[in-house]
């Protein structure tokens, strides 16, 4: 008569106990992986988790799923999968609090994208963020062209936090709508206020071409002051 839990198979998978050691350095491993994989993707695309918290996340639900399916996966492999994870997790978060550098590793940090209306080139290049998805991020916060933000900073859950100037603070800026920023070229067709595409550095040119004091790229868009409508 069969039985109806073979238990050698139902924990072990007829796997040798010696194997056990093997899912520990397995899951070590693979947590490694997981979380250098989710690093070099940046902050945008782990938006609103932390790179950690979605390592531990993908890891115990992969543990966790192949058990309940698939009956060649033993319950205690799995089990100290689990363990291990948490060992990892503790160990991890620990480290965290006791070094600053493995803290910014780990979870990145808050970087400026916008300073005084205009990019922060140096920190822009550093996030895996294109300039449509970021003008689309702050078209959402019914921001019209970056005179109107003191400061944009993209913070280490890929949150956009913005900070606005006052109404009587707003200057001229690049303009972020589509239709007023494809307007961007490299003639200039008459004498005003405009802002280089690249950087959003704004200043008052005359008819012709010119090229940007802070960055040296040469495209302009008529630039705007338009109030904030909250």
């Amino acid at each position: 008569m069969n039985q109806i839990f073979e238990w050698d198979r139902l924990f072990f998978n007829s796997l040798p106990e010696s194997f056990l050691l093997e899912v520990i350095f397995r899951s070590t491993v693979m947590f490694t992986i997981l979380l250098l994989t989710l690093k070099l993707a940046g902050k945008r695309g782990v938006k609103q988790l932390s790179i950690f918290e979605t390592v531990i996340i993908i890891a115990l639900g992969s543990a966790a799923g192949d058990p309940m399916f698939y009956e060649d996966v033993g319950i205690l492999p799995a089990a100290i999968v689990f363990t291990t994870i948490i060992i990892l997790y503790r160990t991890v978060t620990w480290l965290t609090g006791k070094s600053k550098k493995f803290e910014e590793f780990i979870e990145g940090k808050t970087e400026c994208l916008i300073n005084d209306g205009k990019f922060s080139i140096t920190s822009f290049r550093k996030e895996t963020l294109a300039q449509d998805e970021f003008f689309a991020e702050l078209r959402i916060k019914s921001i019209e062209h970056l005179g109107q933000v003191k400061h944009a900073f993209i913070e280490t859950s890929g949150e956009i936090s913005v900070f606005y100037y006052e109404d009587k603070d707003v200057g001229y800026g690049l303009p972020i709508l589509p239709l007023l920023f494809e307007k961007k070229n490299k003639i200039i067709p008459e004498d005003g206020v405009y802002s280089c595409s690249f950087c959003g550095n704004t200043e008052k040119l005359k008819k012709g071409t010119s090229t940007c004091k802070d960055c040296h790229k040469d495209e302009w868009v008529p630039s705007i002051n338009t109030k904030r409508i909250t």
